[in-house]
């Protein structure tokens, strides 16, 4: 059996895990949410991309 997730779904849990139980404030929650959208914009994209396609390889036993 197979389970999917998005790995959007899967941050929006830490985020909501981190404000609800570790104390961090919704702002700085907001604040790093728009920092990522602001990285995505530059020429790191790519890079951060390619690293993050790699770390679910290796978690889901793809990597190559």
């Amino acid at each position: 059996m197979t389970v999917s997730l998005p790995l959007v779904f899967v941050l929006g849990v830490i985020a909501w895990a981190a404000i609800k139980f570790l104390g961090v404030r919704l702002w700085v929650a907001v604040v790093i949410a728009l920092f990522g959208f602001w990285l995505s914009h530059t020429f790191l994209a790519p890079a951060i991309e390619s690293g993050t396609r790699s770390g679910v390889g290796v978690v889901n036993g793809t990597h190559e």
